[in-house]
Formats: structure tokens, C-alpha cells, sequence
């Protein structure tokens, strides 16, 4: 689950539907939308600063758990990950520019930073156990 930035709506996920997806309500819990409709779980919403975009980050939608950006509206979900490893938790950076993220892709978990595009996906941690 996750505010808005404004404090107006919240962005969460919910299997009352039958599969995990992406919902926004109002703070009052009012005008309950669904902005995902996919057959595999969609989970772990995370609104941008601006809050003009959801990045999520739980979606196994090609098998393994990837990282995904969409508009408000649910409209234009675009997979910002395209590894074939595990990736999820996004965290929005305070001006919107990057996104952190947890991914196993080197073998084990470890901490990641894309800008918000997805280019340039950088490790920051590199431990023999893992960090998330």
C-alpha cells in the first residue's frame, strides 16, 4: 500500500478478484479503481513524486517477478526490468528521476538503482548474503 504524495489516494493491491492487482482508491476509501488486469500477480504499488505515475514491483507477468511503471489511470504499463532474474520493492528517488530496487540477478539479493526509464541499472551493494 502506498499514499499518494498529496495525501489524496492510496495505490494497493488486492486478490478480491480472484489474482493479485493494482487498485487506487480515495483516502476515504471511495472510488475504488482497478488499473491492472492480468492474468499473473500484480503487486507492491509505489507512487511517483509528482504522483503522476505507480511503478510495481511484484509482477511475475514473464515468469519472474519484474518491475513495472504505469500511469495513474493504469494506462501505458511498461516493464522497466528485463532481466530473467527477480526483481521487485521500487522505491521512487525524492525528485522521480530513479527508481531502487531489489533484484537477484548477480546470484543473490542485492540493491539496485535504474533511472526511471529503466536505463542504467547500477548495483550499489555487492555482499555475500543478501540485502533488500
Amino acid at each position: 500500500m502506498s499514499w499518494s504524495p498529496d495525501g489524496v489516494r492510496i495505490a494497493f493491491s488486492s486478490d478480491r478478484d480472484g489474482n493479485w492487482e493494482i487498485y487506487t482508491m480515495n483516502a476515504d476509501g471511495s472510488n475504488q479503481i482497478r488499473l491492472t488486469n492480468n492474468p499473473r500477480e500484480d503487486t507492491w504499488p509505489t507512487w511517483s513524486p509528482d504522483a503522476k505515475k505507480i511503478a510495481f514491483g511484484v509482477s511475475n507477468r514473464d515468469t519472474k517477478l519484474g518491475i513495472y511503471v504505469m500511469n495513474d489511470d493504469g494506462s501505458n504499463q511498461i516493464r522497466l526490468t528485463s532481466n530473467l532474474s527477480n526483481n521487485w520493492q521500487p522505491a521512487w528517488s525524492p525528485n522521480g528521476k530513479k527508481i531502487a530496487f531489489a533484484s537477484d540477478r548477480d546470484g543473490n539479493w542485492e540493491i539496485y538503482t535504474m533511472n526511471a526509464d529503466g536505463s542504467n541499472q547500477v548495483c550499489l551493494t555487492a555482499y555475500p548474503s543478501g540485502d533488500d
